[in-house]
């Protein structure tokens, strides 16, 4: 059976308050020796009330003594570095209820735009939806996108990691054998080619036909010239008859 949570209120009722009273600080008394010995820490409590004319202390006057003592020897700023008293520990748990809320309101916002975008994605259509809606709607949808974007990227980057592409190396060309051997056979053949038909241009020996043709005055004798008919016969019959520009 579950434990009834209590309402965080003065208990108007004297006996009930009494009650209270004592069953809470004989807990009270327990977690500081519990916290005490598991954590080797130095605690004190002290306890004014009421219904009894001295405070109640724990673990020994001696002991608070020695605490209280240590606490006031530290400087000013330490000593309220973390002290809260009744009305700023109420604030705290004001803030901290607060951010708690605006987190649930967010997580509930994200979760019913999630079952409006599922519901379209079905062919229910996108009615009754006002602009603000429409925006948180369009932010989940980019949200969504870019964790399936980068979830893409971190996969592929460790699937590269584990499975590395190697590209070989590209060997040097080596000729073979048969191939240097051939160039070399190639190159003999072209030299020899090469020598033999400037050995022909110096041994050839023209015609005496063209040598004649090329050469006419050494055939009319020594120092003879030799006599250039015009075009035409001696008749005056030229390849161009009745030409004005060639009479």
């Amino acid at each position: 059976m579950t434990r009834k949570k209590v309402s965080l209120t003065y208990i108007t009722n004297d006996s009930a308050r009494k009650a209270t009273f004592k069953k809470r600080k004989k807990g009270l008394m327990k977690k500081a020796n519990e916290l005490s010995t598991l954590c080797d820490i130095q605690a004190c409590v002290i306890i004014y009330s009421q219904y009894e004319s001295h405070p109640e202390v724990w673990p020994s006057p001696l002991g608070v003594q020695r605490i209280v003592s240590q606490f006031r020897s530290l400087p000013e700023m330490d000593q309220s570095k973390k002290m809260v008293n009744q009305e700023t520990f109420l604030r705290q748990r004001i803030v901290k209820a607060n951010e708690q809320l605006k987190k649930l309101r967010k997580e509930n916002r994200e979760k019913e735009m999630s079952r409006v975008m599922f519901q379209s994605l079905t062919g229910k259509p996108l009615q009754g939806l006002t602009m603000i809606d429409l925006n948180d709607l369009g932010w989940l949808i980019d949200q969504n996108l870019k964790e399936l974007v980068d979830k893409i990227k971190t996969r592929k980057e460790e699937l590269a990691q584990r499975n590395p592409v190697r590209v070989p190396p590209t060997p040097a060309a080596v000729p073979a054998a048969g191939d240097h051997a051939l160039n070399l056979n190639m190159h003999a053949t072209m030299e020899r080619q090469a020598f033999g038909l400037s050995n022909m241009g110096n041994t050839m020996q023209r015609p005496s036909w063209f040598t004649d043709m090329m050469n006419p005055n050494e055939q009319m004798g020594f120092g003879a010239v030799a006599e250039v008919l015009p075009l035409g016969d001696q008749y005056h019959h030229g390849l161009w008859p009745n030409n004005p520009f060639f009479p």
